[in-house]
């Protein structure tokens, strides 16, 4: 387990996750810039006879659409990433221990713990070895879980 936290260090993951959350963090405040211009955008109103083609119609539709769907696309490639990171941290630590079993025999042994941690939130989840939240943990396989499903790193781990 220590071998496991040592390697985030090693790999630079916290300074990675920061700049993943610095680039999520920027596509919502863009899209929210433009959800606010939209509403509160001044409101100029073409004044010529021509009707036009539908063009800004189209832009402005396509443009809402993604504003939407862009901040909930970059949170679930931030977490893609979060789990990709975390079989990094484990290989990394089977390369510094050379023992993959030890590793695997932790994580089962973490993941049987039954306790629910009155400290973990959804916010602070990214920083524990296991999922803390045993109710989401039951959907770990879920796109929206910052670590991978605890058998499928074990079954990982015992293929080493």
């Amino acid at each position: 387990v220590m071998a496991h936290e040592i390697s985030h260090i090693l790999n630079r993951d916290i300074l990675f996750a920061m700049m993943m959350g610095i680039m999520v963090g920027l596509v919502v405040l863009m899209c929210d810039m433009f959800r606010y211009s939209l509403i509160f955008g001044g409101g100029r109103r073409r004044r010529s006879s021509r009707g036009g083609s539908g063009a800004e119609i189209v832009f402005l539709v396509v443009g809402l659409f993604l504003a939407i769907l862009a901040p909930l696309f970059a949170r679930i490639l931030q977490l893609a990433v979060s789990r990709q990171r975390e079989y990094l941290a484990d290989a990394s630590a089977v390369k510094l221990t050379r023992y993959p079993e030890g590793l695997a025999s932790a994580l089962k042994k973490i993941s049987g713990d039954k306790e629910v941690l009155e400290a973990a939130n959804r916010a602070t989840q990214h920083l524990y070895i296991v999922n803390p939240i045993k109710s989401f943990e039951k959907r770990a396989q879920s796109m929206f879980s910052t670590h991978p499903p605890i058998g499928e790193r074990i079954k990982r781990l015992r293929a080493m």
